[in-house]
């Protein structure tokens, strides 16, 4: 028997929060604001967890402005949380956000 629509629903919910929550507790991936050396660091230590894996949405190559990413990130959205300014501080986010909004697409310019 095929799970409901809405038991996959959960089962995603759910996974996205395992995957946010074992990034945060392995302390390999603890950083202090400011400890980040680029923002292709911190897209690499974060948001590729979800973002590259399928659990969260394609976030690359988009041609988002850059503060609905900043906005998104300090704010959170549907089953994204929020990020403190403790876990990566403004300038490292807005310098992110830029990255973000210049991006090529996973796999190459379309």
């Amino acid at each position: 028997m095929k799970p409901k629509a809405s038991s996959r629903a959960t089962i995603t919910m759910m996974a996205a929060a395992v995957a946010v929550l074992s990034v945060w507790s392995h302390p390999a991936s603890a950083q202090v604001a400011g400890q980040w050396k680029d923002p292709n660091h911190v897209y690499a230590k974060i948001c590729s967890n979800c973002h590259d894996i399928g659990v969260g949405p394609v976030i690359k190559g988009r041609n988002l402005d850059p503060d609905y990413y900043f906005q998104v990130v300090r704010h959170g959205m549907r089953a994204m949380p929020a990020f403190r300014p403790t876990d990566v501080d403004d300038a490292m986010l807005h310098r992110l956000a830029e990255t973000l909004s210049k991006s090529a697409p996973p796999g190459g310019p379309k």
